[in-house]
């Protein structure tokens, strides 16, 4: 089965690359795809709905490429056609749709004709180094993939070499992207991130709706855990998550005031047992949008996953539990700040005085105002309207 699947993939990849170029370009056409059709989240999505609430933009024809949609049942607003991520529609939007709007690396074999417009959205400000900036020794290897430091920037670089547009969420991702991806900055489009611009623009009515939506209680605060992915955890399909927290103790000593929010980073495929924790910890499952989640939650509690840049901007307390920080920083990532002095939040490596600070409410908001400032300048609720205003414009 597996072999059939391959042979597939490879015929309809020759076909896509023998007859791209005969398919004409619509002109009025956007295809959107968020982190390899997992879902309809993150930037795309945040730039999707700002075009679907804008009657100027009505003549455009809006494609959204999502793996197994139909099963998903996903709600997509607006006149939009949803197609299936790798599929035969897909290949020939890619060939048809003027626009690109994506916010993860595309593979090698995508191909892009001179009068399409790329616009990579990316979908982080970046702690961990990325891409050429990666320290590694020579003879490494990239887990999953196998790729060598060489062959895993390449990849960057192809992808890169298409690129119309990046947007940049601040000077300083402005100065890390042109070392990581090698880019020049003429492409860089330094307007801040759609998706944050709920975080400017929601009302209480929205954070109201989404707790009922998710049926949490009303009468509890909420502790949003976000941590990240390691490289050197995984299996056939994917990252895994070792659960190195010990909700039950956490339930033991907030349990009165506070319930648990558990979003895992997308790229992790295992699951968790919280068996025992139902009414205590909601587990969301990785690939849901997680704007909606900043917006309910009280505090955020991460490790090394950008999440915080974003949260920043509530000017609400983070909690940077690093129960792994040494092996982190030293075998498997380095980092583009100064952790100690630069992160919105102290960090915390021992389980029982993260649970007092958060019991205690013991958090230090003096250095969120310097952070926003320098990492958050661009957040003001219009990144949208400038990243269309430049690249439909244009």
């Amino acid at each position: 089965m597996k072999q059939v699947k391959q042979l597939i993939s490879k015929t309809i990849k020759l076909i896509y690359k023998l007859l791209y170029k005969l398919i004409p370009i619509d002109s009025h056409m956007i295809l959107f795809i968020s982190f390899h059709g997992r879902g309809y989240s993150d930037n795309p999505m945040a730039l999707h709905q700002y075009l679907i609430n804008h009657p100027e933009y009505k003549d455009y024809k809006l494609i959204y490429a999502i793996k197994k949609h139909k099963k998903k049942n996903l709600s997509i607003p607006g006149n939009t056609k949803v197609i299936e991520y790798f599929s035969i529609p897909y290949f020939f939007y890619l060939a048809r749709a003027k626009y690109w709007f994506v916010n993860c690396k595309l593979p090698k074999y995508v191909l892009k004709k001179d009068n399409q417009v790329y616009l990579q959205t990316w979908h982080g400000t970046p702690l961990k180094k990325l891409a050429h900036d990666i320290d590694v020794p020579d003879d490494t290897t990239f887990y999953r993939s196998g790729m060598n430091f060489e062959e895993m920037a390449n990849t960057y670089d192809n992808d890169v070499s298409k690129y119309n547009y990046m947007i940049s969420p601040s000077h300083f991702t402005t100065e890390v992207f042109q070392t990581a991806f090698q880019i020049n900055k003429e492409r860089l489009i330094e307007t801040g991130y759609p998706r944050n611009d709920i975080l400017s623009n929601y009302t209480r009515e929205d954070i109201v709706r989404i707790k009922q939506q998710m049926h949490l209680p009303s009468n509890k605060k909420i502790i949003l855990y976000a941590p990240t992915w390691r490289d050197n955890s995984f299996n056939m399909q994917g990252y895994t998550f070792n659960l190195e927290v010990n909700f039950k103790r956490w339930y033991e000593i907030l349990k009165e005031d506070y319930i648990v929010i558990f979003k895992p980073h997308y790229l992790i495929v295992n699951d968790f047992d919280l068996t025992g924790l139902e009414d205590f910890v909601y587990y969301v499952d990785p690939i849901v949008d997680i704007s909606s989640l900043y917006l309910i939650s009280d505090l955020l509690i991460t490790d090394y996953s950008s999440v915080f840049f974003d949260y920043a901007i509530l000017k609400r307390p983070i909690y940077f539990y690093m129960y792994d920080l040494e092996d982190y920083r030293d075998a498997l990532r380095g980092f583009y700040l100064d952790i100690y002095h630069d992160l919105p939040g102290d960090i915390i490596e021992d389980e029982d005085i993260l649970l007092d600070k958060i019991k205690n409410s013991i958090y230090d908001y003096s250095k969120q105002s310097l952070f926003n400032q320098r990492f958050n300048n661009n957040e003001d609720g219009h990144a949208s309207s400038r990243v269309i205003d430049i690249v439909l414009g244009d």
